[in-house]
C-alpha cells in the first residue's frame, strides 16, 4: 500500500535558478516556471512546478542553497544559474565546479531524478576569450554529467528589445511565455516518460 502511495504522488519539478526563473519585475505567476506548470495541467500531467530561482544569485550561492532546497522529493531538476557569474566576470571554471557541485548533490540525495541544464551566455563586452569559455562550460557540464541540455535558456528572447524589461536583461511577460515555450520542448517528453513510469 505504501508503494501504491509514492506511485501515485504528482512528478515534482524544481526550476533552481536566478532572476529568470524568479521571474525579476513580474508577478511570480507569469515567471516560466508558473507557465510551465500551467502547460503541464492543460496537457494532463499531474505534475507540481517549485519555482527555487533567487535574483541575483551565482553559482556559488546556488551550491550553499542546494542543500536546503532538496529537502523537498524531487523528480525534475532544471539547473538554471551562471548568468550573475558571466555578469560579475567570475572565472568560468569556478562557475563549472559550482555547478558540477550542485548537480553531483541532486544525484546523491535523488538518484532517479532527471537534470536538465540550460545554458546562458556571457556579455559581449567581456571579451571574446571569456565569453567563449563561458558558453562552453555548460556544454562541458551537460557531457560530463549526461544530463538534459538546453544551451541558452534566453533562446528568441535575448537582444529583443520588446522581450526585455527597460534594463535589457530580464525578459518581460511575453518574453517569459517563449522561454516557457522553448523549455516545454524539454520538459515535456521527461513527464511523459516520468508519468509512464
Amino acid at each position: 500500500m505504501l508503494g501504491a502511495t509514492s506511485e501515485e504522488r504528482p512528478v515534482t519539478v524544481m526550476v533552481f535558478g536566478d532572476s529568470i526563473a524568479a521571474g525579476y519585475g513580474l508577478d511570480q505567476e507569469d515567471a516560466f516556471p508558473a507557465l510551465l506548470q500551467k502547460k503541464a495541467k492543460d496537457e494532463g500531467f499531474d505534475t507540481i512546478v517549485i519555482n527555487a530561482g533567487l535574483s541575483g544569485e551565482t553559482s556559488a550561492g546556488g551550491l550553499r542553497r542546494i542543500d536546503w532546497v532538496l529537502q523537498r522529493p524531487i523528480d525534475v531538476f532544471i539547473l538554471e544559474l551562471g548568468g550573475n557569474d558571466g555578469l560579475r566576470g567570475i572565472n568560468p571554471d569556478v562557475t563549472k565546479q559550482n555547478l558540477a557541485g550542485i548537480m553531483n548533490r541532486v544525484k546523491a540525495k535523488y538518484p532517479n531524478a532527471t537534470i536538465i541544464l540550460t545554458g546562458m551566455e556571457a556579455p559581449p563586452n567581456m571579451g571574446e576569450g571569456f565569453t567563449s569559455r563561458f558558453r562552453a562550460i555548460f556544454r562541458e557540464l551537460a557531457h560530463e554529467y549526461d544530463v538534459i541540455f538546453k544551451p541558452f535558456i534566453l533562446e528568441d528572447v535575448a537582444g529583443i528589445s520588446e522581450l526585455n524589461l527597460p534594463d535589457g536583461i530580464h525578459p518581460t511577460e511575453e518574453g517569459h511565455k517563449i522561454i516557457a515555450r522553448n523549455v516545454w520542448q524539454y520538459l515535456r517528453p521527461v513527464l511523459k516518460a516520468k508519468q509512464a513510469g
